[in-house]
Parts: structure tokens; C-alpha cells; sequence
């Protein structure tokens, strides 16, 4: 059974008793210990079975873009007991078909509105606070590692984390056959596929130090950045939200958790749970490694090889301010590990940004924000999708 190996290590005691995680425990009146922890340690040897028989049914048997058609088919019509079908993909489209007793619609259409009613801000604490810093955590990026995904680059992983986000957080966006419930089903058997191909290509994966490839106490994790570290990262940048929308975007992880196949009792309800399960999972993890540094310096390099931007002085510009929104929202010693560049000015940005947005919350009405936002947020993503599609990004 797995220890918590790393409780006594300098950097998780930094981040718990001066770094982030002791702004994540003021922020949630979390209350931290390791009384739960042999509860949740096993699901780091744990997977989503029902997603991996599917691919071994389907992706397995067949052309990838086959396979691919064929599941769109029952994403978009659904499944009955009577069709003449593989058992494990029956099993997979009548649980995800059954909205379970707890789901509310309300609360989801709060959280999808707060992600967008943050219009920007929401995809720098996405990029800036969620994605580097789970850079952090070394064995949580083996599977980006070993599947290469440096290769293909920052600026397609960005695309395809986007795509998935947007998607997912619009109004009505999970009911059953709509576009982000089409997008949490994709979502999970990509991480099938590739946890099926790491175990049978990789034969150095560590899996008594790193866990399973895509094991669901990481996939945890993964979601408690969208759901809790996001919101820390709206509320540093001087944004507010109310009670229900906080809520919201619990809610609204938690359903969409439950989609991708990670079993209800890791989805958090509130921040304070949330801050309590992440205080667990990150005892058993290292700090950044080699990998971690080229992950982290791929991302920030991204801004000069992403074509948006026409003049190479602007995105010179943009990788500088998501230098300074790095080193704003993470801590200290967290960008010196990854090795985030030094420089001038860093404070400024980000401290403008909380001083506009004190003055936009008030002059500008909430329903005007969301509209303002649900834009701004297509636009970035259509850029995106743009790029990755008619260039060599692939």
C-alpha cells in the first residue's frame, strides 16, 4: 500500500504552510490531515474499466477513424438493450445515459456562467495557475511525457485543453448528446486509449511510484484544478462570485468527473472537500523534474510559435504577460523549480488587472459580463482551432 512519502518533504511543507496551500486552506476552512488517507490511496492503482473495455471492443478491433465514427453514432443517438452491440459499450452509454439523483441543473447553469462571465481571466488562471502548475507535480505528467506529448507541442495542447473547457462550460452543454457531454465521453476514451497504449508499449513505467498511467486519485486532482484552483486563481485576480456560482463550479466538475469515469466518492462537493482531497494527493507526489521544466517552458514558449498574433513584438508582449501572471499566481518557489523566467516589472500586470476588474464588476451588469465573455472566450477558441488546423501543429 502507498505512504504518504512526501508529507515531510521541504516542498510540501512550503506549499501547505506558506505557499498556496495555505491560501487554499484559508479560502476553504479546510481541515488538513491524514486520518482518510489509506481511503483514497488505492485509487492510484485504480482505473476506469468500463472505458477501457470500450476501447479494447472498438478503437481495438478496428480503423481509428472507424472506431471514432462509430462511437460518435452512439454519443449523438444513444444506446438501447437491444441493439447488437459490444457489452462494454451498453455498460458505458447506460451509465452516462442515467443523470444520477443528485445532478442540478441550476447549479450547473451557475458554475457554466461564472466560467464565462470571467472572460479572460478564466483562460489565464486556466493556463497560468492550473496547467503550469500542475507541472509541479512530477509522476502526475509521466503520461504526457511517455506519450510524447512534447512533441506535438504547446500550442495543440492548448487547442484540444480549450476546446474541452469551452465545451464543457456553456449553458446546457452536459445534457445528454449535447456538445460537452459529447466531449467528456471523447475525453475519457482518449485517456483510455492512451493508458491501454502506455501498458503495452512503455514496459518502464513505474506503477508502484507513479500509480497506473491516468489513474482516476490523478484524474482527481486534474479536476479539483478546474474546479478549485480555478476559482483560487479568479478570486487572486480581484474577480468575485457569489455562493451559487460557487457552488456552481463544483457542481458542474463533479458532473462532468462523473462523465469521464472517476467514481463519485473522489468528486468533490465544495472547496473545502476539494482542498482536503488535494492536501492527500499531493503527499505522494515529487517536486518538478527535468520533464516538468520542459513542460512548463513549452507553454511559455508558446505565445512566440502560436500565429495569432501577426507581429513578433506582440507576442514577445503576451509571453511576457503570462510570464508576470505566472509568478503572480504561483508561488515563489513553485516558477524557481520549473525554472520560470525572471523579469522586470512582474507585479504590474496582474495588479491592473485586479484594479480593472473591481471597477468592471461594477459598472458593468452580470447578464452583459456573460454574454461579454461566452464572445471573447469563442473567439480565442476559434482562433485556436484555426491554427491547429491548417498548420503543421499535429
Amino acid at each position: 500500500m502507498i505512504q504518504p512519502r512526501f508529507k515531510d518533504s521541504p516542498h510540501f511543507r512550503n506549499f501547505w504552510e506558506n505557499g498556496n496551500g495555505k491560501l487554499l486552506i484559508e479560502f476553504s476552512a479546510a481541515e488538513v490531515s491524514f486520518k482518510d488517507f489509506e481511503q483514497y490511496a488505492s485509487f492510484f492503482y485504480h482505473v476506469d474499466e468500463t472505458g477501457d473495455d470500450v476501447v479494447k471492443d472498438v478503437y481495438f478491433t478496428k480503423k481509428f477513424h472507424e472506431a471514432s465514427r462509430e462511437i460518435e453514432g452512439y454519443i449523438r443517438n444513444g444506446v438501447s438493450e437491444n441493439d447488437n452491440i459490444p457489452e462494454s459499450v451498453k455498460k458505458l452509454f447506460s451509465e452516462t445515459q442515467k443523470t444520477p439523483d443528485w445532478l442540478d441543473y441550476n447549479l450547473l447553469k451557475s458554475g457554466a456562467e461564472l466560467c464565462m462571465r470571467s472572460n479572460l481571466d478564466s483562460l489565464i488562471s486556466l493556463r497560468d495557475y492550473c496547467l503550469i502548475g500542475g507541472y509541479d507535480y512530477a509522476y502526475l505528467n509521466k503520461p504526457l511525457i511517455v506519450t510524447e506529448a512534447l512533441k506535438k507541442g504547446a500550442v495543440k495542447r492548448l487547442s484540444e485543453t480549450l476546446d474541452f473547457w469551452v465545451n464543457v462550460t456553456r449553458y446546457n452543454a452536459l445534457e445528454i448528446h449535447a456538445k460537452g457531454y459529447e466531449f467528456a465521453i471523447k475525453t475519457r476514451l482518449i485517456h483510455s486509449y492512451a493508458r491501454l497504449s502506455i501498458k503495452k508499449h512503455y514496459k518502464d513505467w513505474d506503477t508502484e511510484n507513479w500509480g497506473e498511467p491516468i489513474n482516476s486519485w490523478d484524474m482527481m486532482a486534474t479536476y479539483i484544478g478546474f474546479s478549485l484552483v480555478f476559482l483560487h486563481s479568479l478570486q487572486k485576480l480581484g474577480n468575485t462570485f457569489s455562493p451559487e456560482e460557487e457552488q456552481g463550479i463544483f457542481h458542474l466538475w463533479k458532473y462532468v468527473g462523473y462523465l469521464l469515469g472517476i467514481p463519485e466518492q473522489l468528486l468533490p462537493d465544495d472547496k473545502k472537500q476539494a482542498t482536503e482531497y488535494f492536501y492527500l494527493w499531493t503527499s505522494i507526489q515529487p517536486p518538478s523534474d527535468k520533464d516538468s521544466v520542459l513542460l512548463a517552458h513549452s507553454l511559455l514558449d508558446e505565445s512566440l510559435e502560436n500565429p495569432i498574433l501577426k507581429f513578433e513584438f506582440q507576442r514577445k508582449n503576451l509571453r511576457y504577460l503570462h510570464i508576470c501572471c505566472t509568478w503572480f499566481l504561483l508561488d515563489d518557489e513553485v516558477c524557481k523549480r520549473l525554472q520560470i523566467p525572471e523579469v522586470s516589472n512582474k507585479l504590474l500586470f496582474p495588479k491592473s488587472k485586479i484594479l480593472f476588474n473591481r471597477i468592471y464588476d461594477r459598472l458593468v451588469s452580470r447578464d452583459s459580463r456573460i454574454k461579454r465573455g461566452n464572445k471573447d472566450q469563442m473567439k480565442v477558441l476559434k482562433d485556436y482551432l484555426n491554427i491547429t488546423k491548417n498548420s503543421n501543429f499535429h
